[in-house]
């Protein structure tokens, strides 16, 4: 699995910076459609996430205490 992983959901790309998760399941918590974590215990995005909207997703990125998820526009 590449260290970097990207999606575009809800018109906005979501990056995971896999080597910098701790895997504290703030953002699962938040958004279980879109995020789940790995058998190693690091985000990654589940497959086909739906829309789930805008405001839920950028929540899931603030949450992370490491800064391992990004959005943008």
């Amino acid at each position: 699995m590449a260290d970097l992983e990207e999606r575009r959901i809800d018109g906005l790309t979501i990056s995971i910076d896999r080597l910098t998760c701790i895997g504290s399941r703030n953002c699962v918590k938040i958004a279980p459609e879109v995020f789940q974590l790995d058998a190693d215990g690091i985000v990654t995005f589940i497959d086909a996430p739906p829309d789930i909207g805008r405001d839920r997703l950028i929540e899931a990125c603030q949450v992370c205490p490491v800064e391992a998820l990004r959005y943008r526009d």
